[in-house]
């Protein structure tokens, strides 16, 4: 569960990224947040991972609160969440393979285990073949699917997605939100931080418009859907 209660987060240099926010995400469910570029949304998901502080406000993310959480217990939170970044942060040096297996390494988690995970979640999202290649070899939707297959390795309660269709092909989004949609069923909460808002709208349950760091705008996915305002700022009429 993540739950936002009055947070607003600045940078040192007096930048107030976030202003007053106020949301909640129940376990299980799988909401979006849209908003213009500089709306605040990177700056948002950079504090779920305590990677920023908050400035004002609570925050609670699985169960930690973030506003307090002391410095040795920030990676067994981050080990709750799956994170998938809009530059994928893949490692150039290493094989598809050897990405996905990283995260399990990392809390140095048996060999027999990763030996019979990675190439379960290389299937997952439809890597099989490519198991051997560096992320150099791969299209732009394959660093794609390999940063979610790498994602999922720890078995995360929450998975985050920044931006995961910028610069793909239509097609290619389309195979990505699917895959995305298979996992929100299976039981993994997904928050979904999106610009293409008419594909957002069309597979999430609920969502939030994020502004010049405010929310402005929350309801279901329908609703938003009809919204006039947010039709007219995001779907082109």
């Amino acid at each position: 569960m993540i739950e936002f209660r009055n947070v607003s987060m600045a940078y040192p240099n007096g930048t107030l990224a976030l202003r007053n926010i106020n949301l909640r995400i129940e376990d299980g469910e799988f909401v979006f947040i849209i908003g213009p570029s500089g709306a605040g949304k990177t700056t948002l998901t950079r504090l779920l991972m305590r990677e920023e502080k908050v400035s004002e406000g609570h925050l609670t993310v699985n169960g930690f609160r973030l506003e307090k959480i002391r410095n040795r217990r920030i990676p067994k939170l981050r080990r709750t969440l799956g994170v998938v970044f809009q530059d994928f942060k893949l490692f150039d040096k290493k094989t598809a393979y050897e990405n996905v297996a990283f995260t399990l390494r990392v809390v140095e988690e048996m060999p027999r285990v990763i030996r019979k995970r990675v190439p379960f979640f290389l299937n997952v999202v439809g890597l099989t073949d490519k198991g051997s290649s560096f992320p150099s070899e791969l299209s732009g939707g394959e660093q794609q699917m390999l940063a979610i297959g790498r994602a999922l390795m720890g078995s995360p309660t929450l998975l985050m997605l920044d931006e995961p269709s910028m610069g793909l092909a239509p097609l290619l989004v389309e195979q990505i939100f699917d895959i995305i949609k298979e996992l929100n069923e299976s039981g993994v909460t997904v928050l979904l931080v999106e610009q293409n808002a008419r594909m957002a709208l069309s597979i999430a349950n609920r969502g939030y418009v994020l502004e010049t760091g405010r929310i402005v705008a929350s309801a279901t996915a329908e609703e938003l859907l009809h919204d006039a305002a947010v039709r007219r700022a995001y779907l082109g009429g």
